[in-house]
C-alpha cells in the first residue's frame, strides 16, 4: 500500500510537466545565485567604494590618494556627483548619510609637514574615517590600505620620523649628518617610487572613526532589517494570496462569477485592492511589533513608513496576480513562487547586504522591484533621509504595479475564453 501511494504522488506530479520541471529548477536556480555571490568573492574580492576628501592638498597628500586609487580593492572618489570641486569634511559626510558610498577618508590639513611619531603620539596625522555602520567591513579595509600605502608608497615620511627621534634622543645629529641623511632621503625617496614587496607593521598613525549612521539609534539591527524581512514576507503573502484565483478556477467558482456583470478586469482590480489591503496591515503589524519590542524608530518616521508601505505592498500585490496568471495550477504557482520569491530576496538584498555581492549582480538587483523597495525602506530608517529621497523609490514601485497589473490581466484572458 505504501508503495501504490509514492506511485500514485510520482505519476500525479508527472502530468503536471510544468510543477514537475520546476520543482527540479528551483534548487539549481537558488544555489547557483548562491554560487555566484560568494564563489565570486573567492575569486575577486568586491571593490569598496571610499570617498576621499584631501583637505590638506600637499604633494604628500595628493601622493597618498593616487596610491590608494591604485589599490585593486578600491573605487576611490574624490568629487560629488555633477561636480567638479574636490569633497570636503562636510560634504563627504553627506555622501556618507546619502548612501553613495560606505565609508569616506578625511585626510587633514598639515598632513604633509607633520611629523609622524611612532607609537602613535598625539601629534601625529589624525585621519579621519567617517562610516556607514551598517557595511562593518569598508572602514576596516579603507585603514588597513591606509597603513600599507603609507609604509609602501610614502617611506620617507616613516624614514624622517625615525631620523627625528634618533636626533632627538641621541643628543642631536652634525650638521654633515643632517646634510647626508636630506640627500639619502632625495635618493630613497626615488628609489620607493618603484614597485616595492609587502610589509607588515602595527599601526603608525592616528586614524578617528566616526559612525555617521546609525550611532544615535537604539536597536541597530532592527532598523537594518526590519526592511528586508517585511519586504520577503510581503512577496510571500502575495503569491500565495494570488492563488486564490487558480483554486476559484479549478473549482469552477471563476466561472460562475464571470456569468455575472462583473467582468475579469474589475474581478482582477478587487483582488489586487484586497491584496494590497492585506500587505499593507500585515507590514504596518510587523513594524508595529518591531516599534513595541525591538525599539524600532517607527513613529519618528511615520510619514516615510506610510509612502514606502503603500507603495510596497501595491508592487506586491501586483506581482501576486502576475504569478497566478503565469501558473495554470496551484503546483506551478507552489514551485514558481518559491523560485521567484528567494531568488528576488537574495539578489533583490533581503537575504545579506547587496555590498558582499558582486558588482554584476549589484546591478541585476536594480532591476528588481524588491531592490527599491529596500533602498526606500533604508532611506526612511537607517539613513533618515528627507521625504524627497522617497520619490524615486515610490515612482518605480508603482510603475512596475502598472506593469504587473496589466500583464497579469492579459495572461488571465484564457479564463474568459473558456
Amino acid at each position: 500500500m505504501i508503495a501504490s501511494v509514492v506511485r500514485a504522488g510520482w505519476l500525479n506530479l508527472r502530468r503536471d510537466r510544468a510543477a514537475l520541471m520546476l520543482s527540479f529548477i528551483v534548487p539549481i536556480v537558488f544555489f547557483s545565485i548562491f554560487a555566484g555571490i560568494f564563489g565570486a568573492q573567492k575569486s575577486k574580492t568586491p571593490k569598496t567604494t571610499v570617498v576621499i576628501a584631501d583637505l590638506d592638498r600637499s604633494d604628500s597628500s595628493r601622493r597618498l590618494v593616487d596610491a590608494l586609487k591604485r589599490e585593486s580593492a578600491l573605487d576611490v572618489v574624490t568629487t560629488p556627483k555633477k561636480s567638479a570641486t574636490p569633497f570636503d569634511a562636510q560634504s563627504a559626510e553627506a555622501a556618507i548619510r546619502a548612501g553613495d558610498a560606505p565609508v569616506a577618508l578625511v585626510i587633514p590639513k598639515g598632513f604633509g609637514t607633520t611629523k609622524i611619531q611612532f607609537a602613535g603620539g598625539s601629534n601625529g596625522p589624525a585621519f579621519r574615517l567617517l562610516a556607514d555602520s551598517a557595511d562593518p567591513i569598508a572602514d576596516q579595509v579603507v585603514g588597513g590600505l591606509l597603513q600599507k600605502n603609507m609604509m609602501m608608497a610614502m617611506p620617507e615620511m616613516m624614514m624622517d620620523a625615525g631620523v627625528t627621534e634618533v636626533d632627538r634622543w641621541s643628543g642631536g645629529l652634525t650638521a654633515q649628518q643632517k646634510a647626508n641623511l636630506d640627500q639619502n632621503m632625495k635618493s630613497y625617496r626615488t628609489f620607493s617610487a618603484r614597485p616595492a614587496a609587502a610589509r607588515s607593521s602595527d599601526s603608525l598613525i592616528r586614524i578617528d572613526k566616526t559612525d555617521v549612521i546609525g550611532q544615535n539609534k537604539s536597536n541597530v539591527v532592527a532598523a537594518l532589517y526590519a526592511a528586508g524581512i517585511g519586504v520577503m514576507f510581503l512577496l510571500f503573502t502575495a503569491s500565495n494570496a494570488g492563488g486564490a484565483l487558480l483554486e476559484e478556477n479549478e473549482s469552477g467558482t471563476l466561472d460562475r462569477i464571470l456569468t455575472t456583470r462583473l467582468t475579469l478586469t474589475k474581478l482582477l482590480l478587487g483582488k489586487l485592492v484586497y491584496l494590497w489591503t492585506l500587505g499593507f496591515t500585515q507590514i504596518c503589524v510587523m513594524f508595529l511589533w518591531g516599534a513595541l519590542v525591538f525599539r524600532l524608530q517607527l513613529f519618528q518616521h511615520i510619514a516615510g513608513f506610510l509612502i514606502m508601505a503603500l507603495s510596497t505592498s501595491l508592487a506586491t500585490s501586483a506581482f501576486g496576480l502576475l504569478l497566478a496568471g503565469v501558473c495554470r495550477t496551484r503546483a506551478q504557482l507552489g514551485a514558481m513562487s518559491t523560485l521567484v520569491v528567494l531568488s528576488f530576496s537574495a539578489i533583490g538584498g533581503s537575504m545579506f547586504p547587496r555590498f558582499l555581492m558582486p558588482a554584476g549582480l549589484q546591478k541585476a538587483g536594480l532591476v528588481l522591484f524588491n531592490s527599491w523597495a529596500l533602498e526606500g525602506f533604508t532611506n526612511v530608517f537607517w539613513r533618515e533621509l528627507p521625504l524627497s529621497s522617497l520619490a524615486l523609490p515610490a515612482a518605480v514601485l508603482v510603475g512596475w504595479a502598472v506593469v504587473f497589473f496589466i500583464a497579469s490581466r492579459q495572461l488571465t484572458k484564457r479564463w474568459e475564453i473558456a
